[in-house]
């Protein structure tokens, strides 16, 4: 079975140095990369490649900047001329951005089956891009691949199955790399490289919601700058966040550093006492590391966490920001709750596709 990969941003280098290298060890399996450059600088694309060992796209569009809208058709176009020309048995998107509705999309269009990995998230906001990138994918996805057991009970709810579209519950990969790279990252001089101190709260800030709209980028520094007096706050800068803070004239008492890599992320993460931030993987490794998260937004799409009181939805309230980080700072949770899967969603993915290219039966439930 030939595979056509459709990668973009950050998260889903992590995910797919995990489905790649599980890829591997099945002579049936052949994978084309395909990078779209959503992001594109060394600290935001080429050193996840160079640290989980994923080799290089075998194309880079290098489609960058614009609106979502703009982004996504270009990507549209420079997708179908390679469909055309590679004519993949399937082609495979990951989690929720403009790279995931763009295969997707040009993947129906084109009469291909497409995978759809992280399927079934859902917070309800369809006002967030993500959201929409997410429902839209798996309404024209034929294989979706859930991470949790709330995401296969949203596509059960929303007729999934009626479409003729096969869900698989599978595990998630992030939890894969968490576990696979958290020794080596233990090595990493992360910590003593910024002079950075124990029982600090690890922050990232990048959503455009957040960070392009002055009052709640300011409300936000507002409630990290009060909680920066008494506890150090560590918050690698994105590069949007950073732009933004200097068209604003923001200051703050926050430690900023340059973006880190995966494996430094880990590190921060590991050595951590609480999370602050506005990412969707983050609550997940957060959890994988037992640090409680303080989400700097409405909604997550990780309802489980929430439920079970790792997490408080925050916003961008300041107030509300003080109360959430009081409630969690010294709270004692067990952690123990197997969200996530045990460590081996690559190989539930991979073993599921294999199967699937010759026709065998698979089962609902592979985790």
């Amino acid at each position: 079975m030939k595979i056509l990969t459709i990668i973009g941003a950050r998260p889903q280098f992590v995910k797919a140095s995990v489905l790649s290298r599980a890829f591997s060890a099945y002579s049936d399996i052949e994978e084309y990369i395909v990078h779209t450059g959503q992001h594109y600088d060394d600290n935001m694309s080429a050193v996840f490649f160079k640290e989980l060992g994923l080799r290089q796209a075998d194309q880079n569009l290098n489609i960058q900047g614009g609106s979502n809208a703009s982004m996504v058709a270009q990507m549209i176009l420079a997708i179908e001329s390679i469909i055309r020309q590679q004519d993949p048995d399937l082609v495979l998107v990951y989690g929720d951005t403009n790279s995931t509705l763009a295969g997707g999309v040009t993947a129906k269009m084109c009469g291909k089956k497409l995978a759809h990995v992280e399927a079934g998230m859902r917070h309800g906001d369809l006002s967030i891009s993500e959201e929409l990138n997410r429902v839209l994918t798996d309404n024209v996805s034929d294989y979706l691949f859930c991470s949790t057991e709330a995401a296969m009970n949203n596509l059960l709810a929303e007729g999934a199955e009626k479409k003729s579209a096969q869900s698989f519950l599978c595990g998630d990969l992030m939890m894969d790399a968490a576990l696979h790279y958290s020794k080596i990252a233990e090595s990493r001089p992360i910590l003593l490289d910024n002079n950075v101190r124990k029982n600090y709260i690890l922050c990232t800030l990048h959503r455009a919601e957040n960070v392009d709209n002055e009052e709640r980028l300011i409300n936000l520094f507002s409630a990290l700058d009060k909680i920066a007096e008494h506890t150090p706050v560590i918050l690698p800068i994105h590069p949007r966040t950073r732009k933004r803070m200097s068209e604003f004239g923001l200051r703050t008492a926050v430690t900023l550093m340059d973006p880190v890599g995966y494996l430094d992320i880990l590190n921060l993460i590991r050595h951590s006492s609480l999370i602050m931030t506005d990412s969707g993987g983050l609550q997940k490794e957060a959890y994988c590391f037992k640090k409680h998260t303080v989400l700097l937004r409405e909604h997550t799409e990780w309802v489980e966490l929430l439920d079970n009181g790792y997490l408080i939805t925050a916003g961008t309230d300041p107030l509300r920001i003080l109360n959430a980080f009081n409630e969690l700072r010294n709270k004692q949770s067990s952690f123990e709750e197997n969200f996530y899967g045990r460590g081996d969603a690559g190989e539930n993915i991979a073993g599921v596709i294999s199967k699937l290219s010759i026709g065998a039966n698979v089962s609902l439930r592979e985790s």
